[in-house]
């Protein structure tokens, strides 16, 4: 958990952008703290179903994140400084000779 001072909590609970990762981190917590206490008021206890909700959006976030960030610009850095990975490269040659 991120433990950032009351200062930011505030700025943050205000709409401010997070400074640093962190505060990302504190930011994408309370977001993910208010709709399970929110699903919890709702079916009157926390269930888990709530919890796997929650877990599985952040990790298509997380993926998504990759793939369409993460994944391009290394791309673009292999194609700059060489890949270092030789087992897909042979993987690769010997599929294109069957």
């Amino acid at each position: 958990m991120p433990y950032i001072d009351q200062d930011a909590r505030a700025r943050l609970a205000a709409g401010g952008a997070p400074a640093h990762a962190g505060e990302l981190n504190y930011a994408i917590t309370m977001l993910v703290d208010a709709y399970l206490a929110r699903s919890a008021e709702a079916a009157g206890r926390t269930r888990y179903a709530h919890l796997n909700e929650a877990i599985g959006v952040l990790e298509c976030a997380k993926l998504e994140l990759y793939r369409r960030v993460t994944a391009p610009y290394e791309d673009e850095k292999i194609a700059e400084s060489g890949d270092v990975y030789t087992a897909r490269r042979d993987r690769l040659s010997a599929d294109s000779k069957e």
